[in-house]
């Protein structure tokens, strides 16, 4: 038999000088990675255990901690690197299909990082949003194609409906079940105090969080978990989700261990029982099967509620989303491929999907030349990391942008990736009710809000030094952009010039 043992990828380094044996790191420690042995008055570590989640290095009262790469290598070799094969290895192992959590981690492009906004100075002054008007307020849904007027003159609504949103981000779907309870009631309460909304994601939406309909968009996934008339008609949008940027292609996968309590019954599925979703929703093979459901939840919702379609990012997305924009969707949300996930297949995450940028600037062309850009709405997500990412997304053409993984850092995450364990010792990613109580909503939504109201003032700053004072203004404004680092392949697509022209 071989021996295929994998060396620890983090090491536990402790300071015994500084330690007091407090045993605050045991208690803390979900994946049980550090133990006190009694007979000799002494905490050890089992570094194998450790994901990196730095809730012990935060809460140790002397500093007597921290976690490093262990710095174990195998022969050098550009082609098999370390991380390729301990996951061969654990595949050998097991059988089995790999698994991670957030978003791709891979050294790709980040196309954000290589665009620089434009800023005004003399013929086209800049404007300075702290004593002039600036408006950061967006309405996401289909504009009619012209004004109409009564007998009189009095201009007719005819406005389908919209949503209104303070500025133009709003939390992207993350579903009950892969979030806990109070990790939700952050996002809804965040999302009412904001003036903005948040997704419930495919978990449906939990009886006590109806109150804050008018603040949160359903989703409706080829599970259809949780999807039933008062579901549909609680929120104040219906996304339907054929794709994300996680994982393009296929369906979802909750485990039956997370399928306990509240999220059972929000679900409508037996406690224990896995949440798959198929990968294609089984009533959708073409655009007209898709017209088709969303005016059948248009139907069920009284023409009250605009429908969102949610797809990937993926090579055909310019086409795709043209055919969505005639199959009666009110808004198109598009997630790159660095979107993050509770669960994901490892090679999915990281080799599926195109980036959001450039998605982004070919659907936003694509249907400025067939004359419909005004009949839909666009969100981007996928990584949005800053402020600066949604004013650059703005000008490739979103009218607003989804955060997923920002809103969750916000809340204490720190990025370990094993959100699919269930043991997130945040208290974010886990149903384990001991640990769900470390995420106070009291503190967690406060912190969305002053990382929500930051980021408004940001794009006030930002808006201004291009002598802009609105949104709307910049909407698809490319000119106030330019790329450095980029071929000029990359600068057509995005439609942009190069820095210096």
């Amino acid at each position: 038999m071989p021996v295929n043992f994998i060396y620890p990828d983090y090491e536990i380094i402790r300071n015994y000088d500084r330690c007091i044996v407090c045993r605050a790191c045991q208690r803390q420690c979900a994946n049980e990675a550090h133990e006190y042995l009694s007979d000799h008055n002494k905490m050890v570590c089992d570094d194998a255990k450790c994901v990196n989640c730095h809730r012990c290095v935060s809460l140790c009262p002397t500093r007597a901690l921290k976690i490093m790469h262990s710095g174990n290598t195998y022969k050098d070799n550009f082609n098999w690197n370390g991380k390729t094969i301990n996951e061969l290895y654990r595949q050998a192992s097991s059988g089995g299909v790999l698994l991670s959590s957030m978003g791709n981690p891979e050294p790709y492009p980040v196309y954000f990082d290589k665009i620089l906004l434009n800023a005004s100075q003399v013929t086209n002054p800049s404007i300075d949003p702290l004593r002039e008007p600036m408006e950061t307020k967006v309405f996401l849904g289909a504009k009619p194609q012209c004004i109409e007027r009564d007998e009189n003159g009095r201009i007719i609504n005819n406005l389908p409906p919209q949503l209104s949103l303070s500025m133009p981000v709003m939390f992207s779907a993350m579903s009950y079940g892969s979030l806990s309870y109070n990790a939700h009631e952050c996002l809804a309460r965040a999302a009412e105090e904001l003036d903005i909304l948040y997704n419930t994601g495919e978990g449906g939406l939990h009886e006590d969080f109806y109150r804050y309909g008018k603040h949160t968009i359903v989703q409706v996934a080829s599970g259809r978990f949780g999807v039933h008339p008062e579901y549909l008609n609680a929120g104040a949008a219906i996304e339907i989700k054929m794709g994300q940027g996680a994982k393009p292609g296929i369906g979802g996968h909750l485990p039956g261990t997370k399928i306990v309590g509240d999220i059972s019954r929000t679900r409508m599925i037996p406690e224990g029982s896995d949440a798959i979703s198929p990968a294609p929703h089984h009533d959708i093979y073409s655009i007209e099967d898709l017209r088709q459901l969303v005016y059948s939840l248009k139907e069920a919702t009284d023409y009250k509620k605009p429908v969102i379609v949610k797809i990937a990012a993926v090579h055909n997305v310019a086409a795709i989303a043209s055919g969505i924009a005639r199959g009666g969707a009110d808004i198109i949300g598009i997630d790159g491929f660095r979107g993050g996930t509770g669960a994901a297949p490892t090679r999915m995450r990281d080799h599926v999907g195109i980036p959001i940028e450039l998605a982004l600037a070919s659907v936003d062309a694509r249907l400025r030349d067939e004359g419909i850009r005004d009949s839909v709405s666009i969100i981007a997500g996928g990584s949005i990391r800053s402020s600066a990412d949604i004013v650059k997304a703005i000008a490739l053409g979103a009218d607003c942008a989804y955060i997923g993984t920002a809103a969750l850092l916000a809340l204490g995450c720190h990025l370990c990736r094993s959100c699919h364990a269930g043991k997130c010792n945040w208290g974010i990613a886990t149903q384990v009710p001991e640990i769900v109580k470390r995420l106070n909503p009291d503190i967690g939504y406060k912190r969305l809000v002053n990382l929500l109201t930051a980021w408004q003032h940001e794009i006030k700053e930002m808006l201004g030094g291009m002598g802009i004072n609105s949104i709307e203004a910049l909407k698809g404004n490319r000119l106030m952009l330019r790329g450095v680092g980029l071929n000029e392949k990359e600068l057509a697509i995005l439609g942009i010039k190069h820095a210096g022209e």
